[in-house]
């Protein structure tokens, strides 16, 4: 039986998830009423503004899409650097930044332009998309659901029309991602109705469950595998 890196766990993926879900029901919730975790509805919203004939409010979307196109440049180029101080992996040091990121955006006030608070999170957004790509070999997304909820589908179908009870496990890890994304945006929902700019916090607690797990495993679980790649990348 293959032994995972940590950073490729399970749980590791739904704590991903929840924060994700977390980040998503933010920015609806408080900071403009969008989501900021893909950048389908971007592209989409693009294409109806040029097509009205509105040209800058249609490369307004240029800039959420190039932060996005920037987190997954810099999440892919940086790994190298970091893997030869041989301290921490790229992952651990990325879940670190996240929740510095979010902490200071518990600050910016409301006030404030929103597309602030939005552009930052399609950046660290995009970091999270392109680092964590396997969960213990299964391919995952940890910052939307499209993928999650196809494959459900493809296992139910799987396990009526060939009585296939492997795609059931697959299947049920699928659902599990979405079951954690969901967990995530309502508990959000509830807290900003109370702390509206600062409910972004409470994406800190599943962040730093995974932060705990992979620090601990770079410093003493896995110190003699830190050269190792994870899967998918």
């Amino acid at each position: 039986m293959k032994k995972y890196l940590v950073c490729e766990h399970k749980n590791i993926f739904i704590l991903l998830m929840t924060g994700a879900g977390m980040m998503g029901a933010y920015t609806f919730n408080v900071r403009g009423g969008v989501f900021c975790n893909a950048q389908t509805a971007n592209i989409v919203m693009m294409g109806i503004a040029l097509g009205n004939g509105k040209l800058s409010d249609g490369l307004y979307y240029l800039i959420p899409i190039a932060a996005y196109c920037l987190g997954a440049f810099v999440s892919e180029a940086l790994p190298s650097a970091v893997k030869k101080l041989g301290l921490f992996r790229w992952d651990t040091c990325l879940v670190a930044f996240e929740m510095l990121v979010l902490f200071i955006i518990g600050f910016i006030p409301l006030e404030l332009p929103h597309q602030i608070v939005q552009v930052t999170i399609n950046f660290i957004a995009s970091m999270q998309y392109n680092t964590f790509r396997q969960a213990e070999g299964i391919p995952m997304a940890t910052t939307f659901c499209t993928n999650h909820v196809r494959q459900v589908g493809v296992a139910l179908a799987k396990l009526l029309c060939k009585h296939d009870t492997e795609a059931v496990k697959r299947g049920w890890s699928h659902a599990q991602m979405l079951l954690g994304f969901l967990c995530g945006g309502m508990l959000l929902t509830l807290v900003c109705r109370f702390f509206p700019r600062q409910s972004i916090w409470v994406a800190l607690l599943p962040l730093a469950a995974v932060l705990f797990q992979l620090a601990y495993a770079d410093i003493v679980l896995e110190r003699g595998r830190l050269d190792q790649t994870p899967g998918g990348h």
